[in-house]
Order: C-alpha cells, then structure tokens, then sequence
C-alpha cells in the first residue's frame, strides 16, 4: 500500500508544489516591481480566474473519481457497477461484452463527456468576458489604479481559458487511470514555460502586469497541446471506444452532472471563501493586501504538497471501490493519512524555522516584511488545521461522494463568515485570520465525522 500511494503521491507532489510556484513567480517578480500596487493587481487578477477556475475545478475532480471507478472495474474482470444516488445496476453479460458498456469504453466515455462539458465552459468564458470582469471588479475593494491593472491582466489571461479548463479534464482522466506522471509532466512544462515568459516579458520587453498574464496564457496552451500529443502515444489504442453517440445518452450525463453539481457547488464555496479573504484584505488597504497575498503563497505551497497524497486517495480509493476490495479502501485512507498529516508537519515544521527568509523571497519590502512577520505564526497553525480537509477531499472523490463534500463544506463557510464578523471586533487581520483557521479546521471535524457514519457502505 505504501508503494502504491507514493508511486501516486510523489509525481503528485511534484506537479503540485510547480502549480503555487506559478503564483509565487508572479507574485516575486511583481514584488520588485517599486509600487505594491503590481502585487495587488496580480492578486485581484488572480482571485477572479481562481475563482473561475477553482469553480470549474468540479471537471478535474469529479473525472477522476468516475474514472478511477471504471478503470477499477476494468482491474476486475471488466464488469460495470452504475453507481447513481445510491443505487447500484450490475449491467448483464451481453451489456459488458459490447464496446461502449466496457470498462476500458466506460473510461473513454468519461473523458469524452468531460471534454465536451470543458469545450461548452470554455466559450461561455469567453463569449462573457466583459459582463464577468465588470462584476467581478464592482464586487472587489480595489482602487482605480490597482483595478486599471487588474483589468489589463484580466483580458489578456481570459484567453487562457480553452487550455485551461480542457486540462482540467485531461489530467483528471490521467490520475483516475492511475497515472500521476502524465500530469506531473504537463505541470513541471507549463510552470516552466511560464517563468520563462515572466522573466523575459518582464525584464527584456519592459511588461508588467500585461507580461504575467500573455505568460500564462502560452503555458497554458503548450500545456495542452502536449498533453494531447502524450494521451495519443500512450492512449492512442483505446480510440476504438470513442463514439461521439454518447451525446444522446442522457443517462450518463445524468450521473456526471450529478456527481460534478455537488462538487462545483462546494468548489464554489471555497473559492468564494478565498476571494472573501482577499477582499477582506483589501478593505485594510494596499500593504495588508500584499501582506496577506504573500502569506497565502505559503498556505498554497502547503496545500498542494499535502495535496500530493488526497490525489493518491481519489486514485486508490476510486479504484478499490471499483474492484470492490473494501479492505484496502479503508487501509489506503488509512495510510493516505500517515502520510498527509506527516507532509503537513514537516511544512510547520520549516515555517516555523524560516519564517522570515522565505518572507524575503516574496518582496524586498522592507515595510511588507515588517507587517507580516506578527502573522506568520497563523502559517505554522493553519498547516497542521488544514491538512485533514485535503486528505477527506481526496477521500470523497474516489467515493464519488459528492454530495456529503458539499454538504460539509457549507457548515464549514457559514462558521467561517460568522466567526470572521465576531473576530474582526476585536482583532482586524488576525481575525481574519482566525475565521480562516476555523474554516479548515471545521472542514476537516465534519467530514471525519461523517465518515464514520458512511464508512460501513464501503
């Protein structure tokens, strides 16, 4: 078991932590920019397209929860169990001989619907581009100058959105089929790209705001342009089972809808929880703005590195649930949870040492690194709070387990707004602070709860 979730986890680890290294270059070379206004256009910029791609977040996830199921199955003789609201149909003989009804077909047709749905949510983006930044800059505390940025960023980065939201889909497919080195491959070529671009766009064509975001709009799409040239030489003898008849199946969409609703639904809500926190920070003006995007570059390296092993557990669990082995189930969670909560602390573990040199790398600032030493002890704290909730999230996806992820995550914001209103009486930015503390750690409370509950189904 170990084997197996490190073989998951460690390509996982390594895709991860090169995603906060996007935002952490942005913010780094944004930082030695002379005003901080560059750093709160990047972030205002950046919690509108984490906002609208953290919503469309559902694609990644809920593809490979279904696909790790199916590819499960496939594992066990190739036989078809139609999970839908808690009813299962174990389809006939006849049904699992034909090609569309195969696991291995099964798995195409998820990752057909799943193009599909990115395609429609692609060119919605982009049709809607204006009508979404006007609100989303009215909804925002920003001044004219941090917006003027902010907008410029926007409309160039908007055109990323094909190759992002597409690649959504397609490593979701990758790690349900239990490849985590497909993705981590993308991951490790798009950041670098993309620092490539940041650098020279930035220091040799004079760019700013602008050259950030024409950067990640030519990672993206190298991205995806290779991803799809890798799934046609890994994955090129499964086209047999690509049939675009598919649309017509209603059923089918029905269970991914229904799956992928209630995780939106919860992505939503913790986007919104992140773009509440920024705005929060704006209304404390520009350097808590800066202080709290910095300190949240710290929560993100974290989060994607003990993320490496809830990605191990969509896999694993997905697939044993397919299998129908409920005893690893249950010791891959198990296991998924050593590992997890021991990333965790080793990440308070270097926070707490070096705190204030990792500060530096962020900002030259003299007075942003001065403001934000009194909060990096929330950073050591929210780290070891934290990490429960990414190792259940993983857990619900390879359950497909949607609608008990939705249902804990809205517990979760409501504390976490309410506790933010009675806080901030007392404490401005450590309030702030505490509320988002309370969010993770009541996150991470419900869903063990519930678990326990639901366990005896698995």
């Amino acid at each position: 078991m170990n084997r197996e979730i490190l073989k998951l986890a460690i390509p996982n680890i390594i895709s991860n932590l090169s995603v906060p290294l996007l935002g952490s270059v942005d913010t780094a070379i944004m930082g030695r920019m002379v005003s901080p206004s560059y750093i709160g256009a990047v972030a205002l910029g950046g919690l509108i397209f984490n906002f609208i791609y953290w919503s469309f977040g559902f694609l990644r996830m809920g593809t490979t929860g279904l696909t790790a199921q199916a590819y499960g199955r496939s594992a066990s003789g190739g036989t078809i169990v139609k999970k839908n609201l808690g009813q299962e149909n174990i389809l006939d003989s006849g049904e699992v001989n034909s090609p569309l009804t195969s696991a291995e077909g099964e798995t195409i047709q998820i990752l057909t619907r799943a193009g599909l749905v990115a395609l429609v949510l692609s060119l919605l983006l982009l049709v809607l581009q204006f009508p979404i930044a006007e609100l989303s800059f009215w909804l925002l505390n920003g001044n004219d100058e941090l917006e003027a940025l902010a907008k410029e960023y926007f409309y160039i980065r908007i055109w990323a959105a094909p190759a992002t939201i597409g690649l959504y889909a397609l490593m979701g497919w990758y790690f349900g089929m239990q490849n985590a080195l497909y993705p981590m491959y993308l991951t490790i070529l798009i950041n670098i790209v993309n620092i490539v671009f940041d650098y020279v766009l930035v220091f040799h064509f004079d760019m700013k705001a602008d050259g950030v975001a024409w950067a990640t709009v030519i990672a993206q799409y190298s991205g995806l342009v290779v991803g799809i040239f890798i799934w046609f030489y890994k994955y090129g003898n499964l086209r047999q089972f690509f049939n675009l008849t598919i649309v017509r199946e209603i059923s089918g969409f029905k269970h991914f809808f229904t799956v992928n609703r209630d995780i939106f639904f919860r992505t939503l809500l913790l986007v919104t929880a992140f773009a509440f926190f920024t705005d929060r920070s704006a209304l404390q003006g520009t350097t808590i703005l800066a202080v709290n995007s910095i300190l949240l570059q710290f929560f993100f390296w974290m989060s994607y590195g003990v993320d490496g092993f809830a990605y191990a557990s969509e896999s694993l669990v997905g697939k044993y649930v397919g299998i129908g082995n409920s005893y690893n189930v249950h010791k891959s969670i198990r296991y998924c949870f050593y590992w997890g909560m021991g990333f965790a602390g080793l990440y308070a573990l270097i926070y707490s040492v070096f705190g204030y040199e990792i500060l530096t790398i962020f900002t030259n600032q003299s007075d942003i690194i001065e403001q934000a030493v009194p909060y990096l002890f929330w950073i050591v704290l929210i780290a070891i709070l934290a990490a429960p909730s990414f190792i259940w999230d993983g857990v619900y996806i390879g359950l497909t387990a949607s609608r008990e992820m939705r249902d804990s995550m809205v517990i979760s914001f409501l504390i976490y707004i309410a506790s933010y209103y009675f806080f901030i009486q007392f404490w401005p930015n450590h309030g702030l602070w505490i509320a988002m503390s309370l969010f993770m750690l009541t996150r991470g409370i419900v869903q063990t709860v519930w678990w326990q509950r639901m366990k005896l189904r698995y």
